[in-house]
C-alpha cells in the first residue's frame, strides 16, 4: 500500500464525495459487459484491438487504419468559475472549454492517435443558462480555440436543458473525440514497453480538472475561500481555473521527429498512481519530480495531505507521461520543449512488482492502490 503520513484532520478525496474504491468496481463491471459486445463488429468487417480495453481510449481495426474513440466530461470545475465571476468579473468559460476538450483529446492521444473530430455535450440546468451572452460566447470561442490548437474539427453536439437533473444555472460539460492511428506503428499499447525504458514527464498547468471536488471542499473551510492568496500572489480560485494543458501538439511533434513512444499515460484521476496503468507487472522508479504548481502546494498544505495522499490524488506538476526507449529520452525532452512544453527525463521502467516509486519523496504505490481493469 502507499505510504501514508496524513496529519490529523487532513482532507482526503473521499471527504469531498469522490471515493474511487466505490467508483472503480462499476468501471470494471462495465468493462466486462462491454467486452462481450466486441463480436458486434464482425458483420462490419472490423475487429477491436483487445489490448485497448482498460486503456484511456478504445481502438478498432478498420482495415486501412485504426480508429480510436473516447468520451469524457469536465466535472465540477464549472462551480469554481461561477463562484469566481463576482470576484474577478471573468466567466472563465473559455478556459473551461479547453479543460473539457483536454479531458477527451489528452486521453485519445495516449494510444498513438491523431485526434480528428470532437462533439460537444453541454447540458444546462435550464434554458435560462444560455441567457448570459458573455458566458455562452466565451464557451463557444474557447471551444473553437482549443480545436484549432489541436488541429481537430468540431462536428457538432447536444445542448439539452435538464432541469431537475442538472442544478439550475449550472451546466455539465462533456466531449467525445475520434482519432486515427496511421500508420499502425504509432499504436502505443501494451506490447512495446519494457524494462530500461525512460519515463519523460510533461508539465501540468495546475490542478487541470482532477481533484477539483477536494479543492472546492477546501475553499469552504479556509477563511478567505477562493480569494485566499497563494505564494505567488494569485487568488486560489483564479489559479484553480487555469486550463488543462492540451498535449496533442507534443505527441504530434514527437511522431514527426521519428520518436515512437512505447506507452503513454494521461495523469488525471488517481494522480501518480495512473503511471502504473499498463497491464504488466513493472516498477516505475522516479529520481526526479517536477516543480509543484503553487495552487497544488497550497492545497496540500491547507488540506493537511501527506505526499502519498497528494501525489495519489493530484498531478502535482506532471500532467502527462511518455515511456520511451532509453536512447530516445533526451530527444523526447528536446522535442517537447521545442513544442512549448516543459519536460523532464524523470524516471525509468524496471522489472519488478507493479509499483510507482517516487524516490525523492519516499513514496511508493503498489498494485493494490489502483484498480482500473477487469
Amino acid at each position: 500500500m502507499a505510504q501514508q503520513h496524513t496529519r490529523p484532520n487532513g482532507l482526503a478525496y473521499k471527504d469531498a464525495g469522490v471515493d474511487y474504491s466505490k467508483i472503480d468496481p462499476l468501471k470494471i463491471d462495465a468493462q466486462r459487459a462491454a467486452k462481450a459486445t466486441a463480436g458486434n463488429l464482425a458483420p462490419l468487417g472490423f475487429t477491436e484491438i483487445e489490448a485497448s480495453r482498460g486503456e484511456s481510449a478504445y481502438v478498432v481495426d478498420m482495415g486501412e487504419f485504426l480508429l480510436a474513440s473516447i468520451t469524457e466530461c469536465l466535472g465540477t470545475k464549472v462551480l469554481i468559475a461561477d463562484a469566481m465571476r463576482p470576484i474577478t468579473g471573468k466567466t472563465y468559460f473559455d478556459a473551461l472549454a479547453q479543460d473539457t476538450l483536454a479531458m477527451a483529446i489528452n486521453d485519445i492521444i495516449t494510444v498513438g492517435a491523431t485526434p480528428v473530430s470532437v462533439q460537444a455535450y453541454w447540458a444546462a440546468g435550464g434554458s435560462a443558462w444560455f441567457d448570459d451572452k458573455q458566458r455562452a460566447h466565451d464557451l463557444v470561442q474557447g471551444w473553437k480555440a482549443a480545436c484549432d490548437r489541436c488541429g481537430v474539427a468540431w462536428g457538432g453536439g447536444e445542448t439539452p436543458s435538464l432541469g431537475g437533473v442538472v442544478e439550475a444555472n449550472t451546466i455539465d460539460l462533456a466531449a467525445s473525440c475520434i482519432g486515427i492511428v496511421r500508420p499502425r506503428e504509432r499504436l502505443t499499447l501494451q506490447d512495446k514497453m519494457k524494462p530500461g525504458d525512460a519515463i519523460v514527464l510533461l508539465a501540468a498547468s495546475g490542478i487541470h480538472a482532477n481533484g477539483v471536488s477536494l479543492a472546492r471542499k477546501l475553499a469552504a473551510q479556509i477563511p478567505d475561500g477562493y480569494s485566499a492568496k497563494l505564494s505567488d500572489g494569485r487568488l486560489y480560485g483564479d489559479a484553480l481555473l487555469d486550463p488543462t494543458v492540451l498535449y496533442a501538439p507534443a505527441t504530434e511533434a514527437l511522431f514527426a521527429a521519428g520518436v515512437l513512444p512505447h506507452y503513454i499515460a494521461n495523469i488525471t484521476g488517481h494522480g501518480w498512481r495512473k503511471i502504473m496503468r499498463h497491464a504488466a507487472a513493472l516498477t516505475y522508479r522516479f529520481h526526479t519530480v517536477p516543480p509543484v504548481p503553487p495552487v497544488l502546494a497550497f492545497i496540500q498544505q491547507h488540506a493537511n495531505m501527506s505526499d502519498a495522499d497528494a501525489y495519489g490524488t493530484f498531478n502535482m506538476g506532471a500532467g502527462f507521461a511518455l515511456y520511451v526507449a532509453k536512447e530516445d529520452a533526451e530527444k523526447t525532452v528536446a522535442v517537447a520543449k521545442k513544442a512549448g512544453f516543459d519536460a523532464w527525463n524523470a524516471g525509468v521502467v524496471e522489472a519488478g512488482p507493479k509499483s510507482v516509486v517516487i524516490e525523492p519523496l519516499g513514496v511508493t504505490y503498489t498494485a493494490s492502490d489502483m484498480h482500473l481493469r477487469a
